[in-house]
């Protein structure tokens, strides 16, 4: 029977990403002239945001039978999570695009088709599961640190 991974190897992809992300923040800092944000930018860490907006989702659904207290504020995060995902969107599309047409919301208009997964698409599909499972007005709340037992 092998024996279980040391504490600091539990979650080694979770903590992959963490330090990837360190690394490119701080690579951002060190630059001695900084660009402005690509949409390219926007459009990995959208990717980002709704993969850890997943893992919360599927971490608030498994505490909250044995833990309600802990599960409330886990789909808390799952919805903050998904105000980011809707604000770097946002951000997205108001940034210049490299053709002038780009700059709306409509993959239809590729002529090769829609791509296999534009910014756009992942939203539509995030939002149609957080939706499902969170109400307007727990969308549009604002943060609270209110701690519910």
């Amino acid at each position: 029977m092998p024996s279980p991974p040391p504490p600091g190897d539990v979650h080694p992809y979770l903590r992959a990403a963490t330090a990837g992300i360190r690394h490119h923040a701080r690579a951002l800092n060190r630059s001695p002239q900084p660009e402005p944000v690509a949409r390219t930018h926007l459009d990995v860490l959208h990717a980002h945001l709704t993969e850890l907006q997943q893992l919360f989702d599927q971490l608030a659904e498994t505490t909250r039978p044995p833990h309600p207290s802990a599960g409330r504020h886990l789909a808390a995060a799952h919805t903050r999570l998904w105000q980011a995902t809707a604000e770097i969107h946002t951000a997205f599309h108001l940034l210049p695009a490299a053709s002038a047409d780009s700059t709306e919301c409509r993959p239809d208009r590729f002529l090769e088709g829609p791509p296999v997964l534009t910014i756009c698409q992942r939203h539509l599909t995030a939002g149609h599961i957080v939706r499902r499972k969170t109400t307007p007005t727990d969308l549009n709340r604002p943060h609270t640190t209110a701690c519910v037992r």
